[in-house]
């Protein structure tokens, strides 16, 4: 499945099948995400901030923080229209691991694949477990695991 058109409402819970997949466009990874993200967080970890200092790590330069990656995956998510108008709520991360670093620069996209569903009437709506792999430009992941986000029913026409 493709990003759904900017103008289409989002998917509602009754529509969402396990192994659907939805791919996001991608974004590109600044050093001015990272200085902003150091300075809303406090976060100034000399591995994201300090650029004589990461040439001594094992990345070799700055990274970004990996909460950074995971906030730009939540948003190229969003992005894709796919919850737009439907998502009652973002519930919980199930599982999440970082695998490879970001680095200033990288073009990150976002697989998302449906993996369970769940009525829940008292709602008017369900849950939808969703996996998400973060690729950089390469396509190597870089994060991933699953969340579970409450998506309302198809309104009952009048």
């Amino acid at each position: 499945m493709s990003p759904l058109p900017a103008e289409q409402r989002g998917t509602y819970f009754e529509e969402f099948e396990a192994g659907q997949r939805i791919v996001s466009t991608g974004r590109t990874v600044t050093e001015t995400d990272i200085v902003s993200f150091a300075g809303f967080s406090g976060d100034y970890n000399q591995i994201h901030t300090d650029a004589e200092f990461s040439k001594s790590t094992p990345f070799g330069k700055r990274v970004a923080h990996g909460i950074l990656g995971l906030s730009i995956a939540s948003g190229l998510a969003v992005q894709t229209g796919v919850m737009e108008g439907t998502i009652m709520a973002f519930r919980e991360i199930n599982t999440w691991r970082f695998i490879n670093p970001i680095y200033i620069g990288d073009t990150i996209h976002v697989v998302l694949e449906v993996q369970e569903t769940k009525a829940i009437p008292r709602i008017g709506g369900g849950s939808v477990i969703i996996s998400l792999d973060v690729r950089n430009q390469v396509d190597e992941t870089v994060m991933k695991g699953t969340w579970t986000a409450l998506i309302s029913n198809r309104p009952q026409a009048s």
